[in-house]
């Protein structure tokens, strides 16, 4: 982890033996992406009454424009989420879908663990943003493991940070995932395996979100650090990653969530709730690139885009290119992926939950 003598270490990770087809690590401590999807849109309503929301199929678009081989990424595989059906949720019932939420965020968190052992560096294709209390409560694994703190950097147009405590009621976990991932919020999204809250207020760093977002007051109260577009654009995307990091400097490491709905949907339109005000591509890309230049930042998540939005595949095919652009720190020209994905032995067997059915459904 980081060399400054002043900062915590983690402890070394444990040497387990890789799975099957899984490369030896890379030489020198340099980390080989490794692209694992997590095509979960179970935190998101849906657009109608008849339809299921269309980032499911994020991970398969940018695939098809040859993400992996430009990364030069070790395909990690996918992990399938329950099936999407928020059933008759009414508002006042809690987060929709939340055991399948909590279920599919353990096994998340497990997958991200295993890549961070292996050496690799994690690149999680999702699905909406609720795959983020997956990647939190994988840091919050590690901190009660190594006795340290584990931050996260948002990069968001919105804040996501509905609770109990600031609006009527909840529903959509995407839209609640930084308030669940701190610990506000219903016990079996907030407190999954006991570990709440998976990120301390003071880890937590938000960019990128609107100036006129609904809770940037109530981050404010709570102590979580923010810059909304005109400020990270009055410094600079570089300087305002430079700002992110050093406010984690007590951290031994951090996650990066990247929404796409960050960019300006005049670049960006293919995203379930695109608002004007957001940032162009090269920000972007200066902003993730300068996150990702040291092995303080244990892994990223990319979230929210819709091929629903993008019959054509314009907009995946320019995402793809920021995306190589950004992680172009983490990139190393000889590196060859290899076909065969992690298994992960441990989790087969357990049933996955599947929302009731009537006897129509079934027949």
């Amino acid at each position: 982890m980081p060399s400054d003598p002043g900062r915590p270490t983690a402890a070394p990770l444990s040497a387990a033996p890789l799975p099957a087809g899984v490369p030896a690590p890379l030489p020198g401590g340099a980390r080989r992406i490794a692209v694992l999807d997590a095509p979960s849109n179970l935190g998101l309503r849906p657009p109608t009454i008849s339809s299921v929301p269309g980032c499911a199929k994020a991970p398969g678009a940018l695939r098809d424009q040859e993400l992996l081989p430009r990364l030069g990424a070790r395909d990690a595989g996918c992990l399938t989420p329950p099936r999407y059906d928020p059933g008759d949720w009414r508002p006042g019932d809690g987060v929709s879908q939340a055991e399948s939420v909590a279920w599919y965020s353990r096994r998340l968190a497990g997958r991200i663990e295993a890549i961070i052992e292996y050496g690799e560096f994690p690149l999680i294709l999702g699905g909406d943003c609720s795959i983020l209390l997956g990647s939190a409560l994988a840091m919050r694994r590690m901190s009660v493991r190594d006795e340290l703190p584990y931050g996260l950097i948002y990069v968001d147009g919105h804040s996501d940070f509905r609770h109990p405590g600031n609006a009527s009621y909840v529903g959509a976990a995407a839209g609640e995932d930084v308030a669940l991932a701190t610990g506000r919020g219903q016990p079996d999204l907030t407190d999954i395996d006991g570990l709440r809250p998976y990120l301390l207020d003071e880890n937590v760093v938000l960019l990128g979100i609107r100036a006129q977002d609904e809770y940037r007051l109530d981050l404010r109260a709570a102590g979580l650090a923010h810059r909304s577009v005109p400020q990270l654009r009055g410094d600079g995307a570089g300087r305002t990653a430079q700002w992110a990091r050093e406010l984690l400097g007590a951290c031994a490491g951090y996650w990066l969530h990247v929404d796409v709905d960050v960019l300006d949907p005049a670049v960006m339109p293919a995203v379930d709730a695109p608002d004007d005000g957001g940032i162009a591509y090269a920000e972007l890309e200066l902003l993730i690139s300068n996150l990702v230049d040291t092995p303080d930042c244990l892994g990223m998540e990319l979230t929210v885009f819709d091929p629903d939005y993008d019959p054509d595949g314009v907009y995946a095919r320019e995402l793809v290119a920021s995306l190589v652009t950004a992680l172009a720190p983490l990139i190393r020209p000889d590196d060859e992926a290899p076909p065969v994905p992690i298994v992960m032995p441990a989790q087969r067997g357990e049933p996955v939950p599947v929302p009731h059915q009537t006897a129509a459904e079934t027949a």
